[in-house]
């Protein structure tokens, strides 16, 4: 018989940190739908929301043409480009926490790539309102090749 002893360590964590925490939605972000309105009116209909069935369960994913598009919140997938420090509260925490979204993000890149899929990662600061136009660009750019009867 093998036994199994697990320790506990308990920590306090601030009743404001835990309703914002709580407060993160997993779909549907704001970026989200910011980058499903670029999509729509770049004339790129026909995808699929948080598709389970691809590696990652990309935030859109056009399965007939094997396109998924990750929308990464630059604070929880840890963006190269933003390069934000990690919380001062709970570091060690919050490093690993953030280092593993970061090695699982990259597992599923490769994942979607070996089985043939073209992968879009949109950062959050590229959604914001001064960076609209490059995105924009972008998208046209790396989606124009799969749709070429659609309009953008």
């Amino acid at each position: 018989m093998t036994v199994h002893v697990v320790t506990e360590t308990v920590t306090t964590v601030d009743p404001i940190t835990t309703k914002v925490m709580k407060a993160n939605k997993r779909r549907n972000t704001g970026p989200e739908l910011t980058a499903r309105k670029m999509l729509r009116e770049l004339g790129y209909r026909g995808y699929r929301l948080d598709w389970g069935k691809a590696p990652g369960r990309p935030d859109i994913a056009f399965p007939g043409r094997k396109i998924a598009i990750f929308v990464h919140g630059c604070f929880w997938h840890h963006c190269p480009e933003c390069n934000r420090d990690f919380p001062k509260k709970r570091r060690d925490y919050w490093q690993a926490k953030l280092e593993r979204n970061m090695e699982r993000d990259a597992q599923n890149e490769a994942k979607l790539e070996e089985l043939g899929w073209h992968v879009i990662v949109i950062w959050e600061h590229e959604l914001k309102p001064k960076a609209l136009d490059a995105t924009r660009e972008r998208l046209k750019r790396e989606l124009a090749p799969y749709f070429a009867s659609a309009e953008g």
